[in-house]
């Protein structure tokens, strides 16, 4: 006889207040629980597994330390935050993280009074809580605000930024520092733990006030003794804690704590809350992946995972047999570099997600990983290229526009020779709005000097990056996510003219301009629309978006009364924003139908590639039924 699933603690969860009334015992369980679940979900849905996993006890120990309903908490990035979705009213919801009109994969102000900053890019957490905390002050609030920062996030500048003025303005801030991933310091045994709880305490900080006071009033030699005691006190604390760095900062230094331990947790929490006079920072230490033996193994690649059988976390392959543009990519700089010791590989901390990995392996002097400092990434590769070398810059489309401003002035002002390597470029899927990539045609075409690139499938990745890589202004290629279309690859690496494209497809009445990966359902379409209209539409593939291939655009203008553009990026400032410029400078705008295809001014939500691209209309039948309704045009 089947058993009824028993009622979970779980499962009485409906908002986070609720967690606080639970006992210790009942608190473990719970982890349990939200392991379970977060596990059983991510299995399904893919998402981030090892870093929500390893935060689960930090996550009961904030909604059972704070009022959430006062209380202001802001995950860093997000990658964190699936037990806090759990926990904070959606749990009833949670099977549907990351799918088309579900739960997005990142903490959104839109989806729930408890998300109080969106996030998605990392470092963001301390400064928008510092902007919180002056906030509650100018009001006469006196609510706790907490930024939850980790994964690596620490690495980037902004986050620094924010600690420097956080301790400049001394407002009552706490700072958590999820440990999971870095080696701050090895520094953490009990002695550690001791010190930071007794040199943070109320009684002890008022003690040294006084005593500060009581040396700086003694004449003549007041200063100089205060000065000693103090520095005295920071060489003791480094050699003991690794709380320099942020007492350097002007924040109360408490941990590390262990992150897995909930009655440590919320006692130093509580200790960090009872800091009235400045900002604290509570360092934790976790484990990534944690009650999740595969995670644990292997914290990288169930960081941001696909779908995985749960009872062995087996990867569960994708479906498609051709290689991705990614790996295509890899395979090729590669080759590049097997011929050239000039070519430098960089990435901003995702070796794996970019295809860098094996050029780590391979030339791991010619190999750099800067972590998440993008403007950093940038303007280190304008510096080699200034040298001569041939810098390729492996970054994800939405993380490029982190850097705009150091791709502007550092590597296009100069005219260096970089080589950004745009992956994921269009509508990337589950990530959501934070992560398409839709921007980099309209924020990189109108630099001077840079050239752009949008290869259509995996072979001409090959021929776009070996051309990027042989010329001497700065270049762009972007190449979306997934599987290419098993397009042969076929020869060597050739050089690309430069404004030349291709015509894939001969045709009349109809010009498809087709940018990119775009250029393979345009030729379906074109095939799906010949019979019905009696007539077959022409398909031009740009291949270069800047410098536009002007002849064969002014060729197609004059023949064709019909244009549709196709494009898998905004249409405000994207590539068909572009030709009907060229089209009126030149005059060759003579009252052609002219439609354009691409994304809308507004943001994409989340969900399936294949669902997304449907719904803005940009795969095959979606290009054909805008033929069609161009055709029928009076």
């Amino acid at each position: 006889m089947a058993q009824t699933a028993e009622k979970t603690i779980l499962d009485g969860i409906t908002k986070p207040g609720q967690v606080a009334a639970l006992s210790e015992a009942e608190l473990e369980q719970l982890a349990s629980e939200v392991r379970a679940r977060i596990i059983d979900v991510v299995s399904r849905n893919g998402g981030h597994l090892a870093p929500s996993l390893g935060a689960v006890e930090l996550t009961l120990a904030l909604l059972s330390t704070f009022n959430l309903d006062n209380d202001k908490l802001i995950w860093d990035v997000g990658h964190q935050s699936y037990a806090f979705k759990l926990l904070t009213g959606r749990a009833n919801r949670f099977d549907s993280l990351r799918t088309l009109g579900g739960l997005s994969g990142f903490p959104r102000m839109a989806e729930s009074p408890y998300d109080h900053f969106g996030v998605g890019h990392s470092s963001t957490s301390i400064s928008a809580a510092l902007g919180m905390a002056l906030a509650r002050d100018l009001s006469g609030l006196h609510h706790h605000v907490l930024a939850i920062i980790g994964d690596g996030s620490l690495t980037a500048g902004e986050a620094f930024e924010g600690l420097n003025l956080a301790g400049h303005m001394g407002r009552r801030l706490i700072v958590v520092l999820n440990d999971n991933e870095m080696s701050i310091s090895s520094n953490v045994g009990a002695l550690s733990l001791f010190l930071s709880r007794t040199l943070s305490r109320r009684w002890v900080r008022q003690t040294r006030k006084e005593v500060l006071k009581f040396l700086r009033s003694i004449p003549r030699i007041g200063q100089k003794l205060a000065l000693y005691a103090m520095r005295g006190e920071w060489s003791f604390k480094s050699f003991f804690t690794p709380g320099m760095l942020f007492e350097a900062f002007r924040f109360t230094y408490i941990g590390p704590v262990d992150g897995h331990d909930i009655p440590a947790l919320r006692r130093h929490l509580q200790m960090a809350a009872a800091v009235e006079d400045g900002p604290v920072l509570l360092h934790v230490r976790t484990h990534k992946g944690r009650g999740y033996a595969p995670a644990e193994k292997d914290p990288t690649q169930f960081h941001g995972v696909g779908h995985f059988e749960p009872d062995t976390g087996m990867l569960i392959p994708s479906g498609g047999k051709a290689p991705s543009f990614t790996s295509v990519f890899s395979d090729t700089l590669l080759q590049l570099a097997e011929k050239d010791e000039k070519i430098i590989a960089i990435t901003a901390a995702m070796p794996e997600g970019t295809g860098t990995s094996s050029f780590r392996e391979r030339f791991p002097d010619r190999f750099v990983d800067v972590g998440i400092c993008e403007q950093h990434a940038v303007t280190f590769a304008a510096g080699l290229a200034s040298q001569g070398y041939r810098p390729a810059l492996a970054i994800y489309s939405t993380f490029l526009q982190r850097a705009y401003d150091q791709v502007v002035h550092d590597v296009c002002l100069q005219n260096l020779p970089v080589t950004f390597c745009v992956d994921r470029a269009g509508l990337v899927g589950e990530d959501g709005a934070t992560h398409h990539g839709v921007f980099d045609i309209a924020y990189l075409r109108h630099i001077p000097h840079i050239r752009l690139l949008a290869p259509r499938d995996e072979d001409m990745l090959r021929h776009c990056l070996r051309t990027a890589l042989g010329g001497k202004e700065p270049c762009a290629l972007r190449y979306p996510r997934g599987a290419g279309f098993g397009v042969p690859l076929t020869g060597e690496p050739r050089l690309l003219a430069p404004g030349v494209g291709e015509i894939l497809r001969q045709g009349e009445k109809i010009a498809v301009i087709a940018v990119g990966n775009r250029a393979h359902p345009a030729l379906e379409a074109a095939s799906l629309t010949e019979k019905e209209l009696g007539f077959s539409p022409l398909v031009f593939d740009p291949v270069w978006l800047k410098p536009l291939p002007e002849e064969q655009l002014a060729d197609l203008a004059r023949r064709f009364d019909r244009l549709l553009i196709v494009e898998e990026g905004v249409l405000a400032g994207g590539f068909s924003s572009a030709v009907l410029e060229f089209l009126n400078d030149n005059s060759l705008l003579r009252g052609q139908q002219i439609r354009r295809l691409g994304l809308p001014d507004s943001f994409v939500e989340h969900g399936k590639q294949v669902e997304l691209r449907e719904l803005a209309g940009l795969r095959a039948q979606g290009i054909a039924k805008a033929i069609r309704e161009l055709a029928h045009r009076a």
